[in-house]
């Protein structure tokens, strides 16, 4: 297993770690306030982190950095308007495919030739994302338009934080990485005020999104540097597994049940990152 394949998965470990404490402070708190708190967080560390160690980055490094951003505030934003909706059965499967499904097609396009067994894998990991992702009940009934909408939108917001991270240069630094943070919290702050949403943090919110973000910034670089040692396409499947990672720390930690369809996406996942590792 190489290294890009191992920085991959702990960037889908980080991303599932971040969500799963995000998506608990918002069963407490405002979910806007949250995602502020933890992409301002994402950029203080990187801001710090890119000062300590500064890189070289052009101009096209922080084009790149504010496509990012615009990613993955619109992949969060419409991924929480889907589960304020109660959609979230729909909508986090077809954003988790779309997320992994756009680098694919993007590295293709770019000139990445996979192998067989690495496009086995891959195409192999989109069904055990699908499974994995689904909520096991649905709390309201649903209007399947909008749930694909919301979904369709927040994978492709998340699949564009993936294209463009991996186009950022090697050396670079991460002061590009605290752009796209900071990027991330303007937006938020935008969309909530348009939809007269509470974003102003509190003192409550701070340690739910600190943690959060904190972990979200550590997934990003893992995810940029992984695009240097493997293609693009492998990277952005391998970090689309996040949701496997969210469903076992609920079970684990909340004693939330797996259901018998996740469990089954959770296997292929496996059997595709095996895939992956000897492709």
């Amino acid at each position: 297993m190489n290294l890009g394949i191992l920085l991959a998965l702990s960037s889908a470990i980080a991303y599932g770690a971040a969500d799963f404490i995000g998506g608990v402070g918002a069963r407490r708190h405002s979910s806007w306030r949250i995602v502020l708190v933890g992409q301002a967080a994402g950029a203080v560390v990187m801001l710090s982190a890119g000062l300590a160690l500064p890189g070289s980055p052009v101009p096209a490094d922080f084009a790149w950095a504010l496509l990012a951003g615009v990613g993955s505030a619109t992949g969060s934003i419409f991924l929480f308007r889907g589960l304020a909706r109660g959609r979230m059965g729909l909508v986090a499967p077809i954003s988790a495919v779309g997320a992994a499904a756009l680098p694919v097609l993007a590295g293709v396009a770019f000139g990445d030739r996979p192998s067989w067994l690495a496009w086995v894998g891959m195409l192999g990991a989109l069904p055990g994302i699908w499974l994995v992702s689904r909520e096991t009940t649905l709390d309201r009934p649903t209007r399947g338009r909008g749930a694909l909408v919301d979904g369709a939108v927040a994978g492709v917001g998340f699949g564009i934080l993936f294209i463009a991270l991996a186009q950022i240069s090697d050396d670079a630094g991460l002061l590009p990485l605290a752009a796209n943070q900071l990027i991330g919290a303007i937006l938020t702050v935008v969309a909530a005020a348009s939809l007269r949403q509470p974003w102003r943090p509190r003192r409550g919110v701070l340690g739910w999104g600190i943690a959060s973000g904190v972990l979200g910034a550590f997934g990003t670089l893992a995810f940029m540097v992984a695009t240097g040692a493997t293609s693009l396409g492998i990277a952005g499947v391998l970090a689309s597994l996040y949701p496997a990672v969210t469903v076992l720390l609920a079970a684990g930690v909340l004693k939330e049940r797996i259901g018998s369809g996740q469990r089954l996406g959770i296997g292929i996942c496996t059997l595709a990152v095996a895939t992956l590792a000897l492709g």
